[in-house]
């Protein structure tokens, strides 16, 4: 299972609406046939890996990352070519929330195929994280915060210098990270100090391409900024305050952005909902992770934890008041892992849930 969630990840920001699925069929303890779902509307991942496997899938084990589907969409239902294959067993990593798509689980026991569920469920649903929360019937997107901080906590240093705290490698990864979202969001402070592109600029070339997200509450955003040079190519939406005048909204509709209206954070991810945007990947700064986080929120945290300190540079996570060490929340560590080129001083990724 392991291997198939690593196959997953290859359709990382190419299979949207669609979940990411990695596939692999094992016989006599040998790997025969792998595959996973690599861009919307292409064959399945179990597709892929029936079709490798040939006449070896008879009798092979099936290791798939989420349940195969088993209605007609785009593609065939995977049930019915896992059954005609002769598949001898089938383990599941999580179940398909889809109402539509579900029922493969049950399909395959119907047929006589042995089936498992729950191996590595919690890693295949964090994966996949923007299909699962489709279904959760919340109002407002799944929000990450993503930030690059150094060993005492801060962002940037005394002169709000962040280019930058972390290293190339990272950024690389922040760039593939990016492409999985349906939006990328900073506050105004950080748009206009870093002039922030938002942009994915990785190998990586996601499917849709994410909308850049400016959390303006005192519509500061220039009507210049560099962001405006490429809102045709890549979408940008500005969430002010109701006190920001008329005119200076209009300014910015003139530049090509998308104009919200919203008094407070909740509202403000209520509206970026109702534009269709599912997901959004926070970058900073310090005031809007802090107070994202103050109401609750967040839904998964990528610190990169940079191996320099900045003294009196500015807080990673502002304005969190005076919690207590015996109230607070404990949030569940998800994953460690470096972002570090062998041999190279580099930065450590640590991901957070609630």
């Amino acid at each position: 299972m392991g291997l198939a969630l690593c196959l997953a990840d290859r359709g990382w920001g190419l299979t949207y609406p669609n979940p990411i699925v990695g596939a692999v069929i094992v016989r006599e303890g040998q790997v025969v046939g792998q595959g996973w779902h690599a861009a919307y509307g292409a064959p399945h991942a179990e597709v892929v890996a029936l079709a490798e496997a040939g006449d070896q899938a008879r009798d092979a084990t099936l290791y798939v990352t989420l349940e195969p589907c088993s209605h007609f969409g785009k593609q065939p239902p995977c049930v019915d070519a896992i059954v005609a294959a002769g598949i001898g067993r089938v383990v599941i990593a999580s179940r398909d929330p889809d109402p539509v798509a579900a029922g493969g689980a049950e399909r395959l026991r119907a047929a006589g195929v042995p089936i498992e569920l729950g191996v590595g469920e919690a890693r295949a649903a964090a994966s996949n994280f923007r299909f699962m929360h489709r279904f959760k019937s919340l109002d407002r997107p799944f929000v990450a915060i993503k930030l690059a901080v150094s060993m005492d906590g801060k962002i940037a240093d005394a002169a709000g210098n962040s280019r930058w705290v972390s290293s190339d490698a990272a950024r690389e990864w922040v760039q593939w990270l990016r492409a999985g979202f349906g939006a990328i969001g900073v506050g105004a402070a950080t748009a206009i100090v870093d002039d922030a592109r938002l942009t994915v600029r990785g190998e990586l070339l996601p499917r849709i391409t994410p909308t850049r997200v400016v959390f303006d509450r005192r519509g500061r955003l220039p009507p210049e900024h560099r962001m405006f040079d490429d809102v045709a190519t890549a979408p940008v939406t500005v969430v002010v305050g109701s006190h920001v005048a008329a005119t200076r909204r209009e300014t910015l509709v003139q530049s090509g952005a998308t104009v919200l209206v919203a008094d407070t954070l909740g509202v403000a991810l209520q509206a970026l909902a109702g534009e269709g945007l599912d997901s959004v990947l926070i970058e900073g700064g310090g005031r809007l992770a802090g107070a994202l986080l103050r109401e609750g929120l967040i839904d998964r945290v990528y610190q990169i934890q940079c191996p320099l300190w900045l003294g009196d540079g500015k807080a990673a996570w502002d304005d969190l008041g005076a919690p207590s060490v015996d109230t607070v929340a404990r949030w569940r560590l998800t994953n460690v892992s470096s972002l570090a080129e062998p041999g190279e001083r580099g930065d450590i990724l640590i991901e957070l849930e609630p």
